[in-house]
């Protein structure tokens, strides 16, 4: 059974604000499944058969499934377009979709070690490393098996922690799969546009009326991250999401083990100085060593 692109139904815009450097747009074209039961091709470039139902459970987001994940075996992935492009892997906008109902996936994607090129500071893994020292001697090495590893390491550790993170009631994207190096999770949108991306807190005005409320999410989210002893790591206005009133934390592979990583502290407080500064410059002032202290109470 196949479903073979149709002409395009739609054309529009999607804001990849809140992941790329530049606020740019991006045009992209989507394509109405349709169901061909006289077909057994694959389809067409740029399409896929949706990889739920060949996940393994253990791979999958937690239950309950939220309402608007597709699990159909039937259904179609399509990519629309690139969010954004990083040294370490690409996120990509899919749209998952039966002949019924359709959502919007982020698909981020480390890259292959042909064009690997991870620029995440040491300094984020110590503490961790590979099961097996030939790995990690590889890693070291930067061999072409060592970017294989480290790539499945870091897609393994963003998995791991949005897992834990969600289930924690932090506010990050519902991870909905990983398979290999490909992470499929919620897309945080525009609350007053589906098809645009919710812009970052960085893009938000001096004196921005929902500012008081999102730092009040903010520290509860940092002091929820502390409760699992870990931190961010690398936490400012770029990578904080801001859908309508809701706030989203997003990119967490780097996150650090405040117990296990010597620097753990160091980056907790780097976390509080970034926040606190952004804040003050928008008309809202905080102390980054009181909010450390108080996140050390919620350590301890």
């Amino acid at each position: 059974m196949h479903f073979p692109a149709g002409e395009p139904t739609t054309s529009s815009q999607v804001t990849s604000s809140n992941f790329a450097d530049a606020d740019t747009k991006l045009k992209f074209r989507r394509h109405k499944p349709v169901w061909n039961e006289s077909s057994s091709d694959e389809p067409p470039a740029g399409q896929r058969y949706s990889t739920w139902p060949f996940i393994e459970k253990g791979m999958r987001g937690p239950q309950p499934y939220p309402l608007w994940l597709i699990e159909d075996a039937g259904a179609v992935d399509t990519e629309l377009g690139i969010l954004k492009t990083g040294k370490e892997g690409d996120v990509f906008l899919l749209e998952r979709a039966t002949q019924e109902r359709s959502s919007l996936l982020a698909a981020k994607r480390y890259r292959s070690r042909d064009h690997l090129q991870f620029s995440r500071s040491q300094a984020y893994s110590d503490g961790r490393s590979a099961r097996r020292s030939r790995d990690n001697r590889a890693i070291s090495n930067n061999s072409a098996y060592g970017r294989d590893i480290a790539a499945l390491q870091w897609a393994n550790a963003e998995w791991t922690y949005l897992l834990r993170c969600y289930e924690a009631g932090i506010p990050v994207p519902y991870p909905v799969q990983i398979d290999g190096t490909e992470i499929l999770m919620e897309f945080i949108a525009d609350p007053d546009n589906s098809l645009a991306a919710a812009p970052r807190l960085q893009q938000l005005a001096r004196f921005d009326p929902r500012l008081p409320a999102l730092w009040d999410q903010l520290t509860d989210a940092l002091e929820k991250f502390a409760g699992l002893g870990i931190a961010h790591g690398d936490l400012s206005a770029y990578n904080l999401l801001v859908s309508g009133e809701r706030l989203v934390v997003i990119d967490v592979p780097q996150c650090v083990d405040l117990a296990g990583n010597p620097q753990g502290m160091d980056f907790l407080h780097r976390d509080c100085v970034n926040l606190c500064e952004w804040f003050d410059s928008k008309g809202l002032s905080h102390d980054p060593d009181e909010l450390f202290a108080s996140l050390l109470g919620h350590l301890f």
